[in-house]
Formats: structure tokens, C-alpha cells, sequence
């Protein structure tokens, strides 16, 4: 289990000059009280078991947290979430050292055996990851050994948080996601958008209290709550962190509850008297940072957003968090655009450039494209990121194309001087649409990868094993760069749901490292035999997973293949 009691470390790092003593185990009264006064873990290197910690990380500063696993076959769980810039962190294992005197008589030992513990700094690495997502390290069955986790951010100081825990199965601190995890937008008005979303069922099932934080801004999308918090922080420029190696001043302190008898708040242009605690729980909790807003609106998953401004695009995500132990989740984020204030005009597109548009439940948003130059052909990519939509294409009022689009498709027209092409993109009864679309007269610029034109995974019945299954996919003349991934679901996971998790346009970047397979690049000067195979192994036996193929382009876009739902044989 994870010690809870930073002497160990130092007890592992001091001259033994006694017998070592047993490494305690988790207390569960203890360990309550500990997680009360979370002052006990401030700044330590010992990562409590089953609690989150914060910390911040300074420039190319590198930080090691240490935990003792002390039984074999324990479960390991480890959660670290990067909050405003990029992490790399790495999981070594080392050995824990051997009792010195086996009887422990009490007596001194020769002095050429009182030498130090010496520890190997390295260790085995068990783990590295790097990038801004929420990553995980899961071992359902860990040896013993003294673990260090390092961190290092190469971009900007920055706060992250982490948590580990030898009971993963029975903590879950953070919310479960519905099976469908997306933010739907229902309504879409002026200043107004309404967010509907599957509630969690942790809820329900676990019978947790779960609250919902809606976050409204014009950038990006959010990967973490923590992230959020992060951003608003920096927006308001609360409290600048001091610098390694510098003191702190009064003005530092002050923000901590010691008072100064001077005035260094005033000389840097301070006001250091510190607000009421409603006024300032207001401003913690309150509307708006800037252009960044997040509200929590409790259980309740329909929620209208207002105030906004129209014509505007703004980028929606909800993250579900337990009121327990204040952990979050993130859903699928989606983005909008609000209606014009006046009759909707006409977005204008620029030669080569990627345009979002998001068209509600049997609407539509109508483009335009006048070419700065003479040209001898247009060229028009579409990818729609959920189901069909419907394209019509004008130039000066005559009809060139009319045509149904689901996936990525591309068209090309034969151009004429001075012409100006209206596109007209109608959504889908079903729901709301949202698509990626270019416009160019550059004969070379394709934004999104070349499919064949069959994008199904076919999977191989009789190679089917108790831990592997071999699929093929088609390919096509250009070179890409092919993703595998895979999903373990219930074996009552149907297509209806397989089809509400057909986003399209989110890319390899929103799945977990845990769920790739491979990577590779592959194409054929022959289109006969564009075929690749992959056989996937290391599965369980009697379990269904969820299979996506990702073709990345040269621009960086990527597309995914239908998805393929595949189960191996139980009995072998």
C-alpha cells in the first residue's frame, strides 16, 4: 500500500544503523483524518494514498513524488492531470532495500557495515507520457517497491495535480461518464444556447453526490476542470508565484495571513487588504473571467446559456464533479455559433482556410467564395463530423452541384473569371451538424486525408482467438500515417450507441494512451491491393471492444474510419 508517512522516504535515504523497520500499513482512521487536514501533504514528496494532491511546477524545474507499494500483487492506480501547459512525466520502480540485521538484537553494528542506503536514482521505468492530456497509469497487479513519479514542464511554470491509490476499485473518486459523453446543443439562439447532456451514472449507481460545471469561452475546448481553473487564475493575475532562488517579501506573505508593518504592497500598486470572505467567494465562484465563464448548476443536465453575443462562436464543455471529493471528468466538449442579430448573413470564406461551421437541427448556414484572381478550377472539401448533410453549390445563380455528403468528401469545378460560388449547407432532421469545410483555388491544398472509398473494418472471423482478432482496412495511393485504436465495451453495446460516438472530426489527440494499439504509414501504387491487415493482440477472452482506424494527412487533420465492433472467442 502507499505509505502516508513521509519518514519513510527520509528513513530509506538516512544510514541504517539498526534493524529497518517494518513499513507501515494503510490506517483507515488515520488515513481519514490525514485527508482532513490536507496541510499534512503541503509540499511533500510522499503522495498520500487515495487522495488528490496539487502542486506547481516551475520551468524546466523537474519535481519526484516517492510512495511505497510493500505487499506484491497490489492494484495501482495513478491519475496525473496536467492543468495549463504540457507535462512529461515518468513512473520508475525501485527495489526496496534489504533489513540489515536479520535478528534485530539492538546491537552496533562493525563500523564498515554502517554505510548509508544507496539507492538507484533510475530504477526501472514502468511509464511516460507526454502532452496536456489527463493520463493514467493502471496496474491491477503492481510488485513491491519504492515508486517515484518525476515531472517536468518545458513550456511555462505551471500547476498540475495527481493522484494514486492502491483501491481503485472501491474509491472512484472521479465521476463515470455516460455511454454517450457528448454535450448536445438543443436550442441555438441570439444570445442564447441550451446544452443537453447524458447524466453521469455515478450518481444513480454509486449513489455520489454529482454536481455539473458548465464552461463557456471563445479559444478552445478543455480537457480538465483543472485547466479551467488554471486559465481563470491567470487571467486575473491573482498572485504572481516567486521565482526560485528568490525571497519572499512582505507583499508575498501577506497573502498568506502575515501581516507587514510597511507599505511594500503599495509600492508595487497592491491593495493588500484582502476582500470579505462572501465578497470574495463571489468573485472565486462568479460568472465571468474576461471571455471565460464557469458556472456549477448542480444536478440538473439541460442548462441554457445566456448573455451571450450573437453571431459569435463560443466553445462549450461540462465536466461532472463529485461533491465528495471535489475530482472532475470531463464530456465531450462541442462548440456554436449564436445566431445574427439581424437577417443571417452570408460567411465569407477565405482561399485555403479551414472553416467550422455548426448547423442546428434542420437548418442551415449558407457560404460564399469569390476568388481574388482568375482561376482554372475550385475546389471545395467538406468533412462532416456526425451524420450527412446536404451540399448545393451556385455560381452566379446557376446550380453546379447538389449532393449528400457524409465523411469527407471533395469536389471540383471547372472555374470562370471573376465568379462567385454560394454554397448552401442544409443540417439533418435528426440533429445538429457540424462540419469542416475549404474553399481554394490551389490545386495542391487538401486539408483532410485521401480516403478510399469504402472506410469500413473488416474483421476476419475464422483468425478470431481468445486474445487476438485481425482486421483489414482499405488505403489508397497517397501516404498517411494509419492510427489504431481500441475500446473494451459492454457486450450489449449496440450500433445506436456505436453511431452516437461517430464524431468524426475528434481526432487521436482525444482518446487515452491506454487505448492505442499501433501506428503506421501505408499506401499502394495500385489500388487493387491498398489493403492492410493488423492482427490485435493482448485482448481478453469473451469481451467485445471497439475498433477505430485514424488516417492522419500531411496538414495534421485526421479522419476516422467507421468504427468496428469485434469480440473474441470465449472457448479456445
Amino acid at each position: 500500500m502507499l505509505l502516508l508517512q513521509c519518514s519513510v522516504v527520509l528513513l530509506l535515504l538516512l544510514p541504517s544503523t539498526t534493524r529497518t523497520q517494518k513499513l507501515p500499513t494503510r490506517d483507515e482512521e488515520r488515513f481519514q483524518m490525514q485527508i482532513q487536514d490536507k496541510a499534512l501533504f503541503h509540499d511533500s514528496s510522499v503522495i498520500p494514498d487515495g487522495a488528490e494532491i496539487s502542486s506547481y511546477l516551475f520551468r524546466d524545474n523537474p519535481k519526484r513524488y516517492f510512495f511505497v507499494v510493500e505487499e506484491d500483487n497490489t492494484p495501482l492506480s495513478i491519475t496525473v492531470t496536467p492543468c495549463d501547459a504540457p507535462l512529461e512525466w515518468k513512473l520508475h520502480l525501485q527495489e526496496l532495500p534489504e533489513e540489515r540485521s536479520g535478528e534485530g538484537s539492538g546491537e552496533a553494528e562493525p563500523l564498515e557495515e554502517q554505510k548509508p542506503l544507496i539507492i538507484n536514482e533510475e530504477g526501472t521505468e514502468l511509464f511516460s507520457y507526454k502532452g496536456n492530456d489527463v493520463e493514467y497509469f493502471v496496474s491491477s497487479s503492481s510488485p513491491s517497491g519504492l515508486y517515484q513519479l518525476e515531472l517536468l514542464s518545458t513550456e511555462k511554470d505551471t500547476h498540475f495535480k495527481v493522484y494514486a491509490t492502491t483501491t481503485p476499485e472501491s474509491d472512484q473518486p472521479y465521476p463515470e461518464l455516460p455511454y454517450d459523453s457528448r454535450v448536445d446543443v438543443t436550442s441555438l439562439g441570439r444570445t442564447t444556447v441550451t446544452l443537453a447532456w447524458k447524466p453521469t451514472p455515478t450518481s444513480s449507481l454509486l449513489k455520489q453526490p454529482v454536481q455539473y460545471c458548465v464552461v463557456i469561452n471563445k479559444e478552445h475546448n478543455f480537457k480538465s476542470l483543472c485547466a479551467v481553473d488554471a486559465k481563470r487564475d491567470a487571467d486575473d493575475a491573482f498572485m504572481t508565484v516567486p521565482k526560485p532562488g528568490l525571497d519572499f517579501s512582505p507583499f508575498d506573505f501577506a497573502h498568506f495571513g502575515f501581516h507587514s508593518d510597511n507599505h511594500a504592497g503599495k509600492e508595487r500598486g497592491y491593495m493588500p487588504k484582502a476582500p470579505s470572505s462572501s465578497k470574495f467567494f463571489r468573485q472565486i465562484n462568479g460568472k465571468s473571467r474576461g471571455d471565460l465563464q464557469k458556472l456549477c448548476i448542480g444536478n440538473k443536465n439541460i442548462f441554457t446559456v445566456s448573455d451571450l453575443k450573437p453571431d459569435t462562436q463560443y466553445y462549450f464543455d461540462v465536466f461532472a464533479v463529485n461533491v465528495l471529493t471535489n475530482m472532475s471528468t470531463a464530456y465531450v466538449g462541442t462548440f456554436a455559433r449564436t445566431k445574427e442579430e439581424a437577417k443571417q448573413k452570408t460567411v465569407e470564406l477565405k482561399d485555403g482556410k479551414v472553416t467550422d461551421v455548426f448547423i442546428k437541427r434542420k437548418g442551415a448556414k449558407f457560404l460564399q467564395f469569390a476568388p481574388v484572381s482568375s482561376h482554372q478550377k475550385v475546389t471545395f472539401s467538406v468533412h462532416s463530423c456526425l451524420d450527412a448533410i446536404q451540399i448545393q453549390v451556385r455560381r452566379d445563380g446557376k446550380l453546379l452541384l447538389s449532393q449528400n455528403v457524409e465523411g469527407v468528401r471533395q469536389f471540383q469545378l471547372r472555374g470562370k473569371p471573376k465568379a462567385k460560388y454560394l454554397i448552401r449547407l442544409k443540417g439533418n432532421k435528426k440533429g445538429a451538424s457540424m462540419l469542416k469545410f475549404l474553399a481554394t483555388t490551389k490545386i495542391n491544398k487538401q486539408p483532410f486525408p485521401s480516403l478510399p472509398e469504402d472506410t469500413r473494418i473488416k474483421a476476419f472471423d475464422k483468425l478470431r482467438t481468445c486474445s487476438s482478432v485481425t482486421v483489414a482496412w482499405l488505403g489508397t495511393q497517397e501516404r498517411n500515417k494509419f492510427c489504431v485504436y481500441k475500446k473494451e465495451v459492454d457486450d450489449n453495446y449496440s450500433e445506436e450507441q456505436k453511431k452516437r460516438e461517430q464524431n468524426q472530426c475528434l481526432g487521436p489527440d482525444t482518446r487515452k494512451k491506454s487505448e492505442k494499439i499501433l501506428c503506421k504509414y501505408f499506401h499502394s501504387p495500385n489500388l487493387q491491393k491498398a489493403v492492410t491487415t493488423e492482427t490485435i493482440k493482448g485482448l481478453q477472452s469473451g469481451k467485445s471492444y471497439l475498433l477505430d482506424v485514424y488516417v492522419i494527412g500531411h496538414s495534421g487533420h485526421s479522419v476516422r474510419y467507421q468504427s468496428k465492433l469485434v469480440k473474441t472467442r470465449k472457448f479456445c
